[in-house]
Formats: structure tokens, C-alpha cells, sequence
């Protein structure tokens, strides 16, 4: 039995192992902020605005570039044309540029509205206060020269592998959320796409969410959601991280969107008027996502069959069978089917 372990693990590992190809460079850190500016280092808007170290906490990793400390390795991915995109080491990446910037407009580049002062160090105290213009010559030479390690995926390591390196990375520290590794990993049309309907202002009004929601990638999610389970509920497995990253590769080869544009904007519309405002059940104050996208998918299938919802009975929210088919343990394929299966009912006037 330990042979055949073995035999299946190595064959398992190899076969993994092939799916990822890695290099490692040294640059300094003047290099590296040039590459950024000249978008050689891509970090992409969407990911600019994932920039979360406050002023502190740059400072302390400025002061650890000063010092010469180790630091983690920075990760990116090579696109075509051999550009670098950031997978891990935004935040140290954007301490950096915010630091080096010069003016307002320079640090806006990286979400800030005015250049870095550094505070809360404690080793270097005497820089507290100071900005790197403020700094002599001879320390911005020593700071720009400091190398840091750059770990770059080659172009022969694909999306799925970029996107698991990418939340391996990301479970420390700030943690990012699925949806905006995929903002990154999966960039292009449908991205910006997706991103531009979670502006709509039914789709809006409809979602309540938690505070700590409303800025993490949520909107964009249920967006994208939307149409994976529209479009390819057929291979949904109950996995449904790795089902939405399929759907945005999936999306990404061929989309109408001009179609689909018109079926998300009047679901949005109905739902809304039918909702009298947010979707949200008796004594609730978040919306139920679950029950929420399979009744804007039900009514957006509806629309495409060349059919119109009807305003349904009262008190349909609290339908017993559509929340049963909406609460825990419903990431299944059979549990989708039933969900939607009644949800259609709800919208044809079936009790």
C-alpha cells in the first residue's frame, strides 16, 4: 500500500509541478519603482485600490528597507508581451512608490493624496517626520540602491495556477477576497465588465450587505455570479470558487455583451420594483445572497426564454422552499437546480 502511495504521489506531484514555472531576480528598489512607472511591473487600477497599509505601517517596512532586514520575495506573473503582473507584494510595492513620490499627483498613483511621511519608527526614530525629499543625498542613494527579491511566474504557468499561488499567498496579514485576486488574475474585457454593472443603481438598491462588504469585491462577485449561474449552471460541481474562475476564463473567450447587458439591467429592474426597494427578508437587515442571485437569475432566464416575470404572490421572499433550497449546504448541484426550479415558479405566478 506504501508503494502504490508512493507511486501515485510522485506521478501526482509531477504532474503538478509542471504547471508552474518560476524564476528569481534582484532588483533594487529604484529599479523597481522606474518599472512601475513605466509599466514594465504592472499593478492594475483595480488592484491599486486594494492598497491598504496605512502610514505606519509603510513606514515600518520602509525602515526595514533602510536596515536591510529580509523581506518576503515579490511574486508576479509574466503576461504576452514578457510585462510583469503583481501577484503578492502590492503593499510593499506601493509603500515603496508612495515613499519615493514627490507630490500629490505622483502619490495618487497609488491611491494616496499627498508623499509618504514616515512615523512609528523606532529603530530609525530620527527619520520620523520626514518625507524621502527631505532626506540628504547620500540616504536617498543608500535607500534606492536596497535589492529586494522579485519571483516572477513565467507565461508557461497558467491562470488556475496564478490565481492558487495568488490565495496562498494572500491567507496572511491584510487578506485579500477571491473576487479581487480574480480582478487581477483574470483582467480584460469581461472584468471591467462585471465591475461596471456593480455600479448599477437597481442592482445596488436591491443588496444590503455588511459593512465590511461594501468594498471588498462583494458587488462585483454577485455580478459575476449572476451569469455563471445563468450561463454555465451545467458544470457547476458545488465548488464554487473554482466554478467562478472557470466562468470568468469562460467569459473571457467569447461574450455578447451587449445581450447580456439588457437581460442583467431589466432582472435588476423588475426585481427592484417587485422588492419595493432592497431584498431582504422579515426582521433581516443583510440581503440573503443565495436566495437573492438565484431569483435574479430565475427572472434573467425567464427574459431570455422570450417570456415576462409576473409579480409574484405575497410574501414570496419568506417561501419556504426557495429558502430551504438557499441555506446551509446548498452549494450543490441539486440544491442549485432546486433553488432555481422554484424561483422560476415564484416569477411565472406558480403558488
Amino acid at each position: 500500500m506504501a508503494e502504490d502511495l508512493s507511486e501515485e504521489f510522485m506521478h501526482q506531484l509531477l504532474t503538478e509541478r509542471q504547471k508552474v514555472d518560476v524564476a528569481t531576480h534582484d532588483f533594487s528598489v529604484r529599479e523597481l519603482v522606474r518599472m512601475m512607472e513605466e509599466d514594465e511591473l504592472n499593478v492594475a487600477p483595480a488592484y491599486q485600490r486594494m492598497f491598504r497599509w496605512n502610514a505606519k505601517a509603510s513606514s515600518l517596512f520602509i525602515e526595514s528597507v533602510f536596515l536591510g532586514l529580509p523581506v518576503p520575495p515579490i511574486f508576479v506573473a509574466t503576461n504576452v508581451g514578457f510585462q510583469w503582473e503583481v501577484v503578492d507584494g502590492l503593499q510593499r510595492l506601493s509603500s515603496l512608490a508612495h515613499f519615493l513620490s514627490s507630490d500629490a499627483d505622483e502619490a495618487g498613483k497609488v491611491n494616496r493624496k499627498s508623499p509618504l511621511v514616515l512615523t512609528g519608527l523606532e529603530k530609525l526614530d530620527r527619520l520620523n517626520g520626514r518625507t524621502y525629499d527631505s532626506l540628504p543625498k547620500n540616504l536617498k542613494v543608500h535607500f534606492g540602491r536596497q535589492p529586494l527579491q522579485v519571483v516572477s511566474l513565467t507565461d508557461k504557468s497558467n491562470l488556475e495556477v496564478r490565481f492558487d499561488v495568488f490565495e496562498r499567498l494572500n491567507r496572511g496579514g491584510l487578506r485579500l477576497t477571491a473576487q479581487e485576486v480574480r480582478a487581477v488574475v483574470y483582467r480584460g474585457d469581461f472584468n471591467h465588465f462585471i465591475e461596471e454593472l456593480a455600479l448599477n443603481e437597481d442592482f445596488g438598491a436591491l443588496l444590503k450587505l455588511k459593512e465590511g462588504s461594501k468594498e471588498d469585491g462583494t458587488l462585483v462577485e454577485q455580478v459575476l455570479k449572476f451569469f455563471a449561474y445563468k450561463n454555465h449552471s451545467d458544470i457547476f460541481d458545488g465548488k464554487v470558487e473554482r466554478f467562478l474562475n472557470t466562468a470568468m476564463g469562460l467569459s473571457q473567450q467569447g461574450f455578447d455583451y451587449t445581450r447580456e447587458r439588457n437581460l442583467f439591467e431589466k432582472s435588476c429592474a423588475f426585481l427592484r420594483q417587485v422588492c419595493d426597494g432592497a431584498y431582504l427578508r422579515s426582521g433581516t437587515t443583510t440581503t440573503p445572497l443565495v436566495q437573492f442571485e438565484a431569483c435574479l437569475v430565475a427572472i434573467a432566464q425567464l427574459y431570455q426564454e422570450g417570456g415576462e416575470p409576473a409579480v409574484p404572490h405575497a410574501g414570496w421572499i419568506e417561501d419556504e422552499e426557495l429558502r430551504a433550497s438557499s441555506g446551509g449546504g446548498s452549494n450543490s448541484r441539486r440544491m442549485l437546480e432546486r433553488r432555481l426550479t422554484r424561483a422560476k415558479e415564484i416569477f411565472i405566478g406558480q403558488a
